[in-house]
């Protein structure tokens, strides 16, 4: 969303919301999908505000959910922006959140990998809402459930992939009860950073519940390169010693068939092939521990 696109009925209910006068500013860096505006209250300051339009009937409801985790983890020193406000117009759902002064990490170094790990350690045991990422891999993993589209059917190349990661797993029992907090989307353009230091995760619409070793293996997808490399295997020893071998490598899969499905529909072939080589590779560097 640009700043001349978000809908004077949002700006008026953010506004009775926060009893202020609000502006948009201007657009924000950052985010996979983008989105973000910086708005200035009158009296109050800047904040970020994101608004979407309407896609599913319980999609207030999935934002009033994340507020709550929000609401929680900050409670317990978890870096994420408070969450200033939550509603609906009659085509758009919004979320306003405090606007946090540091710049998108885009690419991880091995100090910000350590600082996420010790982050994500915070997530352990804190699952506060049913919203179980964790039954929702088992799903997607097993076939029980499908990603947007028939991935496999793009090519042969990408059939291979997703035959290896299925034959894999087609037995594989449910997971336990969910403990941790999930992020769900821990990837470096929603990590802040100000001088090295992580300073704030952001665009945590889509947390719940889960294990914590799911958002390690999003992490872990974005060390495939040289300077990474003992991060990568540190992350993947991690993620092995949390939910054992059968279930990193199910979650390593669940990754890379959302990936494959996100490539697809937004990417360039160069892309695709790119998440083809990265998903073998994982399953390669896997079975070295096994």
């Amino acid at each position: 969303m640009h700043p001349e696109e978000v809908p004077p009925a949002v700006l008026a209910d953010v506004a009775r919301a926060v009893d202020a006068e609000v502006a948009v500013v201007g657009r924000l860096a950052g985010g996979v999908n983008g989105g973000a505006v910086r708005v200035r209250m009158r009296g109050r300051g800047d904040a970020v505000l994101k608004a979407t339009p309407w896609s599913h009937p319980d999609q207030l409801e999935d934002a009033r959910r994340a507020r709550r985790v929000v609401d929680h983890m900050r409670g317990r020193g978890y870096p994420t922006p408070a969450w200033l406000g939550v509603g609906s117009t009659a085509t758009h759902v919004w979320q306003l959140t405090e606007l946090v002064d540091a710049a998108p990490a885009h690419e991880l170094t091995p100090s910000l990998v350590d600082q996420l790990v010790a982050i994500v350690d915070l997530q352990a045991g804190q699952a506060s809402e049913p919203h179980d990422h964790w039954q929702f891999a088992w799903r997607v993993v097993t076939g029980r459930q499908t990603t947007a589209g028939d991935v496999a059917a793009h090519s042969a190349a990408v059939a291979s992939l997703v035959d290896r990661m299925r034959r894999a797993h087609d037995r594989l029992e449910p997971p336990p009860m969910a403990p941790d907090m999930v992020h769900a989307d821990l990837n470096p353009s929603n990590v802040l950073v100000r001088d090295g230091v992580v300073v704030a995760l952001v665009d945590i619409g889509n947390a719940g519940s889960g294990t914590r070793a799911s958002d390690l293996v999003t992490l872990q997808w974005h060390t495939f390169r040289a300077p990474l490399d003992g991060a990568r295997h540190r992350l993947r020893g991690t993620v092995v010693d949390l939910v054992g071998w059968e279930w990193a490598a199910a979650l390593t899969a669940t990754q890379v068939l959302l990936q494959l499905e996100w490539r697809l529909r937004s990417a360039s072939a160069d892309a695709v092939a790119q998440t083809i080589e990265r998903g073998h590779r994982a399953f390669d560097e896997l079975d070295e521990l096994r």
